[in-house]
C-alpha cells in the first residue's frame, strides 16, 4: 500500500496524485489506526465464537433427562433437557447459524465494493444482537433453530472484510502474525464460551447467557454505523473519479450477479486457491466436532467433573499459543504460499497423530497431556491457511475469497460433522470411538495441504484488480500510520 507523505502519494501515477491534490481539503488522518482496528475486529470475532462456544457447553447446552432401572428418573438440563433434543437435534442447533452465513456472505463480499463495509457490519451485528436475544426468549427446537440462521448473518457481515483490511494495515513482516491474532480469537472464543456457559449455566437459567452476548456486542454494532469509511486495497473510485465520504471505494457500473458468477469461477478454476479450501474442509471438519461435542466427550469418557472448564482451558492455552506460533514461524520461514503449505501438512499431520494417541490412553492426565499437545499443533494451522486465501487471489476477489472460504469450511465441514457425530454416537454408544473415528480426518487434511506443496502458487497481492481503473484512497485518509 502507498505512503502517504505530505498529501502527495509515493508510488502513484500522476492522474491519482491530481485527483487527490484536488481533494485534500476534505482528507484527514484517520483516528483509527492499523492497530486499533485489529482489536476491534478481534473483539467482535472473539464474541462471535464466545457464542458458539457458550451453546456447546455443558452449563447451557445441558443434557436431557435419564432414568435408572429402579424407575428413579432425573430432569433434563439446558437447552437439550428443556427441548427434549436428540443428539442429532442438538447438532443440527450447533449448525443452524450456517444459512444465514450461506446466503448472507457473497452478498455482504459484494455490496462492500459499493458501501462502505463498516455500515454493512453495523447492520450485520445489529441483526445478530437481536438473533441472540431471540436465542434466549425460545420456546422449541424450531423457535431456537430459526434464531441461530439469523446468528449466522452477523459473521458473514465482517468475516469476508476483516482479514483483507487487515492483511492491508499490517506490518509487512508482519502480516501472518496479524493474521493469526485475528484467527487466535476463534479457539479463545471457543474456550471462554465454555467457560461462560458453564459458570453462567451453574448460578442463572442458561436464556441469560445469551442475553449477557447481545450486551457484548451492542457497542460493536453501533460503531459500525459511526465509523468513518476506509480504503481497501484493490477497489476502485466510482466511474466520475470522485471521492466518496459515505461510501467505500466502489466498482464500475455493471458489476452485478453476471460480475460475481464470473468472480466464483476465477476461484474454482484456482487449483492453489481450491486444494487450500479441501485442506481446510477436511480440517475444520475435525475442529468443528471437537468444539461442540469435546466436552460431552470428555464428560462421559474420563468422567470430568468439570470439563467445561477443562476444555475450556486447554483450548485457550493452545489455541493462543499455537495460532500465534504458527503465524510467526510462517513469517519467520519467509510468508510464501509454498512455505506455508509446508507448515499445514506438518503440523496438521503431528497433531492429528498427538491428538489420535490421546484418545487410545484411558487416564484423564495421559490423554489431557497428549491433547494439549496435539491441539497447539493444529491450532498453528489458522493464519497460514488464511494467509494462502488472501494472497493466491488477486485484491479484488479477496472480500469472496474469504466469504467463499468461510461459507466451504462450514457447510462441508463443522456444519455437517457436528450432527454426523451425534449420529455416530447414537449408533456406536461409545465416546472414545466415536472420538477416534473424528481425529482421522486430520490425516487427509494434512495429506491435501501437502500436495499444495508442489502447485505452481503465485503471491497475486500486488496485481492490479481493474485494469482500468485508478485505485487511490478514500476521503478519509487510510490506516497507513498509527494514530
Amino acid at each position: 500500500m502507498d505512503v502517504v507523505d505530505g498529501g502527495v502519494d509515493r508510488g502513484q501515477n500522476p492522474r491519482a496524485t491530481m485527483e487527490r491534490d484536488s481533494d485534500d481539503k476534505i482528507a484527514e488522518p484517520s483516528w483509527f489506526s492499523p492497530k486499533k482496528l485489529l482489536f476491534v475486529f478481534c473483539v467482535v470475532n472473539l464474541i462471535n465464537y464466545i457464542d458458539r462456544g457458550a451453546i456447546a457447553s455443558n452449563g447451557v447446552n445441558g443434557s436431557l433427562g435419564t432414568c435408572t432401572s429402579t424407575g428413579t428418573c432425573s430432569a433434563g438440563s439446558g437447552i437439550q433437557g428443556d427441548f427434549n433434543l436428540s443428539n442429532f437435534q442438538d447438532g443440527v442447533l450447533s449448525s443452524a447459524f450456517m444459512v444465514g452465513l450461506l446466503v448472507a456472505s457473497p452478498i455482504f463480499a459484494s455490496v462492500a465494493k459499493s458501501v462502505n463495509p463498516f455500515r454493512l457490519i453495523g447492520i450485520g451485528l445489529s441483526i445478530w444482537t437481536l438473533a441472540v436475544v431471540g436465542c434466549g426468549l425460545s420456546f422449541d427446537f424450531w423457535s431456537i433453530t430459526f434464531c441461530r440462521m439469523f446468528v449466522g448473518v452477523g459473521e458473514a457481515s465482517f468475516v469476508s472484510l476483516a482479514a483483507p483490511f487487515i492483511d492491508d494495515n499490517a506490518p509487512q513482516a508482519q502480516k501472518s502474525a496479524w493474521l493469526a491474532m485475528f484467527y487466535m480469537c476463534i479457539p479463545t472464543g471457543y474456550a471462554l464460551g465454555y467457560v461462560y456457559g458453564g459458570l453462567v449455566g451453574s448460578v442463572l437459567p442458561w436464556r441469560a447467557a445469551f442475553w449477557g452476548e447481545a450486551i457484548l456486542m451492542l457497542p460493536f454494532a453501533v460503531l459500525g454505523f459511526v465509523i468513518k469509511p476506509l480504503h481497501l486495497k484493490g477497489f476502485a473510485p466510482d466511474d466520475k473519479g470522485k471521492n466518496r465520504t459515505d461510501n467505500l471505494n466502489v466498482l464500475p457500473t455493471g458489476y452485478g450477479f453476471s460480475a460475481v458468477l464470473k468472480d466464483l469461477k476465477l476461484l474454482l478454476v484456482d487449483k492453489v486457491y481450491v486444494t487450500n479450501i479441501l485442506g481446510y474442509i477436511a480440517y475444520n471438519f475435525v475442529l468443528g466436532a471437537y468444539s461442540y461435542w469435546g466436552p460431552k466427550a470428555g464428560y462421559n469418557i474420563y468422567k470430568m467433573e468439570n470439563a467445561d472448564m477443562i476444555f475450556g482451558g486447554i483450548t485457550v492455552i493452545c489455541g493462543i499459543v499455537g495460532t500465534l506460533s504458527g503465524g510467526v514461524v510462517l513469517d519467520f520461514m519467509d510468508a510464501t504460499i509454498s512455505n506455508a503449505f509446508k507448515l499445514l501438512s506438518v503440523s496438521t499431520f503431528i497433531g492429528g497423530l498427538f491428538c489420535f494417541a490421546a484418545f487410545c490412553f484411558k487416564s484423564m492426565y495421559a490423554f489431557l497431556a497428549l491433547f494439549a499437545v496435539g491441539e497447539l499443533l493444529v491450532f498453528a494451522t489458522q493464519g497460514p491457511v488464511n494467509f494462502i486465501v488472501l494472497h493466491c487471489v488477486k485484491p479484488s476477489l479477496r472480500p469472496l475469497a474469504m466469504a467463499m472460504s468461510t461459507v466451504s469450511i462450514h457447510i462441508f465441514g463443522d456444519v455437517p460433522s457436528s450432527p454426523l457425530v451425534g449420529v455416530l454416537q447414537d449408533y456406536v454408544n461409545n465416546w472414545r470411538v466415536t472420538a477416534l473415528v473424528l481425529t482421522f480426518v486430520l490425516f487427509p487434511a494434512a495429506a491435501i495441504w501437502f500436495i499444495g506443496i508442489f502447485l505452481n502458487s503465485v503471491d497475486r497481492y500486488n496485481e492490479d484488480s481493474e485494469p482500468d481503473a485508478v485505485t487511490r484512497e478514500s476521503a478519509v485518509a487510510p490506516l497507513l500510520e498509527e494514530a
